[in-house]
């Protein structure tokens, strides 16, 4: 029996990455309308979109790998919806009164932009601190500045001044985290600059790459500190939305808690201080137990707008992480795992929303987040919106614990006017 389980760890855990095909197109868009193409900027109606990237992963040839690199590049890729689409194609394909679809997303080309200094910092001790050699702190901090420079040419291009930010899951390749960001981007409307913190994933199949990949995201949350802080920053941006799946909401969740310790320190709220709207976990492989005592217990939600729970009771890369880590996952929880009170408190809370996904199929129940037309319907309205679940904008509904819940032709039967609403708040802005 023990070597079946290891068996089907090895099968399943191997699953997870995330292929590179368009989803469907959300039910959001099945009438054929609701897609803002008229409120894209111009310099991103292609076919051929500029996705940025920051990484820890080591060059590899011509790509990124799985190995770890201390130092963080910053760059752009294309990505390229289709062989030989243009724009108009795009959306006739975006859209679900077409027949057509994308069969594929791939990522012809990049350039790395910047190479940061490796890190930890050379330091010294002076009069009892610590402090890093000014000469090594102002070579990274012109490297942040160039950074920031590219991100902010590209709001002025566009007039969007907010950011997407995409952190994938276990056994994910470069490329995968690119072209899996182009879709979620494309689908919510282009209506941010998007960018992939892309870690060193993709460590081996099974229980052993699980671990591995398990490491490496640790490995990973000084940068992807100094990743969000230098885009926190910057004048230019008013608001940073993250997505994060599987394995990268602990790596993700795990480097805001600690910006948080530091914003509180320095006696400013978190959120004026990361920006941060929405936070989006799919899927999310964490501890329940620690969750709420690292999580929860310290206010964790307080940094956003929202924060948008997808679970699959049936996830079967979860369930089988549950098996090897001993503890139940986050993003796999039923209504009986809560404690007593627990979802009362979070609706007093009103930040938290925990969202069951009904029906889900294929893809071993994990990786609906970005190919189920009714959980991209539902993230869209999120981002679009930014309205809480239960009202006109977000119809869902809920169960008798609670939990809001994602019926598989949501939002269909409520389907609201999008394009209306952001016309009216658009000419609101206008005056």
């Amino acid at each position: 029996m023990r070597r079946f389980i290891l068996l089907a760890a090895c099968f399943i855990l191997g699953g997870c990455a995330v292929g590179i095909s368009l989803a469907p197109p959300p039910n959001l868009y099945r009438t054929g309308a609701n897609y803002p193409d008229d409120l894209v900027p111009e310099v991103w109606r292609t076919a051929e979109p500029k996705i940025f990237y920051m990484t820890d992963r080591a060059p590899d040839g011509r790509s990124y790998g799985a190995s770890r690199s201390d130092s963080m590049a910053f760059g752009a890729a294309t990505v390229k919806f289709g062989r030989d689409l243009g724009w108009e194609e795009l959306l006739e394909r975006t859209r679900a009164d077409s027949d057509q679809r994308v069969s594929s997303l791939w990522v012809p080309d990049f350039e790395e932009v910047v190479r940061f200094e490796t890190t930890p910092l050379p330091y010294a001790r002076d009069d009892g601190r610590l402090t890093h050699l000014q000469d090594a702190l102002d070579v990274y901090n012109a490297q942040a500045a160039r950074f920031q420079a590219v991100i902010a040419n590209e709001i002025r291009q566009t007039g969007n001044r907010s950011l997407l930010i995409y952190i994938h899951g276990f056994n994910s390749e470069f490329e995968d985290s690119l072209t899996t960001l182009a879709n979620m981007w494309h689908f919510s409307g282009r209506e941010s600059v998007p960018i992939s913190f892309t870690w060193p994933a993709g460590n081996g199949f099974g229980p052993l790459g699980y671990f591995r990949d398990r490491d490496a995201g640790v490995f990973s949350v000084h940068h992807t500190k100094e990743f969000l802080r230098m885009l926190a920053a910057m004048p230019e941006v008013d608001s940073i939305d993250i997505i994060a799946h599987s394995r990268g909401t602990d790596v993700v969740t795990t480097a805001l808690r600690e910006l948080m310790i530091e914003a509180r320190g320095a006696g400013i709220h978190p959120k004026l201080m990361l920006k941060t709207g929405t936070l989006i976990m799919a899927a999310p492989d964490l501890d329940v137990g620690i969750v709420r005592q690292r999580l929860q217990a310290e206010r964790f939600s307080e940094s956003f707008e929202q924060i948008n729970l997808y679970i699959n009771p049936g996830d079967t890369a979860l369930r089988i992480s549950a098996l090897l880590t001993r503890s139940t996952r986050l993003g796999a929880l039923r209504n009986e795992d809560f404690e007593d009170g627990e979802l009362e408190l979070l609706r007093n809370e009103g930040l938290v929303h925990f969202i069951r996904v009904e029906n889900v199929r294929g893809g071993f129940g994990h990786a609906y987040f970005r190919d189920n037309p009714a959980v991209l319907s539902d993230v869209v309205l999120a981002l679009r919106t930014r309205a809480f679940p239960g009202g006109t904008l977000r119809p869902l509904d809920q169960d008798e614990s609670g939990v809001w819940v994602l019926h598989p032709n949501y939002p269909l039967e409520r389907l609201p006017d999008l394009l209306s609403i952001e016309a009216r708040t658009a000419r609101r802005e206008e005056r």
